[in-house]
């Protein structure tokens, strides 16, 4: 029955993790296929630049939902037993499993965005003060250099530095899953790294109305 119930809630998070939020924002409330536009990329920060800071925000925070939503899906069950430990594991996978939905979502034809908002999500989830510092790092190296790409991977992998040096972390399972999501993001953002040797990488820049205006 255990079996049963986990392969359940691994269904339910990878359900979870499939919502294209962006592309039914952009074509519900702005008729246009986010993946039209932009970097093609169906995620927060596309979203930022095609539709404007209003829908990116949006998007940014319901992506991260969906990976914290599902890391706290193990409390639905009988599966969480604190004096074990052997939770957190489930967790991870439950985790890694919304990353997989929102990265290859059937819902949109396996082109979805490239998971850092839900990835946040999922790290909030299970350490959430890391996941702070982090950010932190994140938002300093985006205003710094004013690549969504570069300073989303230095976050990353300085995430389980963090564990390990700040936070003196003992879970193993916890910090080779940090240092596989990095690894993770170095793939999902082959294209940007190409870019990026290349100095053909755009800066950040969020999608203002006059911007909207001039193109209608």
């Amino acid at each position: 029955m255990d079996w049963f119930l986990k392969i359940l809630t691994l269904i339910f998070a990878y359900i979870l993790g499939n919502i294209p939020t962006s592309i039914w924002v952009g074509k519900t409330f702005y008729k246009i296929d986010i993946r039209d536009f932009g970097s093609g990329n169906a995620g927060a920060t596309n979203t930022f630049r095609v539709m404007g800071a209003k829908a990116g925000f949006f998007v940014f925070f319901v992506d991260m939902l969906k990976g914290f939503g599902a890391v706290k899906l193990l409390y639905l069950t009988n599966l969480y037993i604190p004096e074990t430990g052997h939770f957190i594991n489930f967790q991870l996978l439950l985790g890694m499993t919304a990353m997989i939905g929102h990265i290859f979502p059937v819902f949109a034809n396996f082109k979805g965005g490239k998971g850092v908002a839900t990835l946040a999500g999922v790290v909030l989830a299970l350490h959430p003060m890391a996941t702070l510092i982090t950010f932190g790092i994140f938002c300093v190296t985006l205003l710094i250099t004013k690549y969504v790409s570069l300073s989303s991977m230095i976050a990353a992998f300085s995430f389980p530095f963090l564990l390990i040096f700040a936070f003196s972390s003992t879970t193993p399972s916890l910090i080779i899953f940090a240092m596989v999501i990095a690894v993770l993001l170095l793939f999902t953002h082959q294209k940007n790294i190409e870019r990026l040797l290349k100095g053909e990488e755009k800066r950040f820049r969020v999608k203002r109305k006059s911007d909207h205006d001039k193109a209608e």
